[in-house]
């Protein structure tokens, strides 16, 4: 297995959740900008310091989290004043390692990963046997990365909103549920046309 990801690769994971490919490579297209890593070889992430700060107090680092909102505000800050607050793409994997120095498992999954842009917080419940074994599988191929992305589509219910082809129901499912702000739902089907 390659790397990067083949037409066959996304034909045979569409198949395999009754879903087309060109939805698929619709939300490949959105979510990771069609590139699953960077030009070091590093996955494509986002970190997110919203989730970063509820991450550290899910691990009762409270004190820890009180020190990074002090000293970096930029990696952590909570969801309830500012979300958001990602800055440059470039910059993600050094804030990824800054949040580390203050608790690696939270800043690992306060990030989203690849090509689907999935939050490591999933792991457990997207079946992966442990946050390390998740975050191998990102570092690995897009493959992986892509499986991941159909795992979330199918543990959280969305196949049947492809299968209808409601970009609504799956954009508030997939990204939450202001997805509209961002006309997410409608970038999506304008994507998903290209492909047909």
């Amino acid at each position: 297995m390659g790397k990067f990801l083949t037409d066959a690769d996304i034909d045979k994971a569409a198949a395999e959740l009754g879903v087309r490919s060109s939805q698929l490579k619709a939300i490949r297209k959105i979510e990771g900008r069609n590139n699953g890593f960077n030009k070091d070889g590093t996955p494509t992430i986002l970190f997110e310091r919203h989730v970063f700060y509820d991450r550290l107090g899910e691990y009762y680092y409270y004190t820890v989290r009180r020190r990074a909102m002090k000293e970096r505000p930029d990696l952590c800050w909570p969801r309830a004043t500012v979300a958001g607050g990602y800055g440059l793409y470039s910059a993600q994997v050094k804030r990824l390692a800054d949040a580390a120095e203050y608790h690696r498992e939270s800043a690992l999954e306060a990030c989203s990963w690849g090509i689907g842009q999935v939050m490591g917080y999933w792991w457990k419940e997207l079946g992966y046997l442990s946050l390390q074994d998740f975050i191998n599988n990102m570092y690995e191929s897009e493959a992986k990365q892509l499986e991941a992305m159909c795992r979330y589509i199918e543990h959280f219910g969305l196949v049947d909103e492809l299968q209808r082809d409601d970009w609504r129901g799956f954009a508030k499912g997939y990204n939450g549920k202001y997805y509209y702000k961002s006309n997410y739902h409608g970038r999506l089907a304008a994507a998903e046309a290209e492909y047909r």
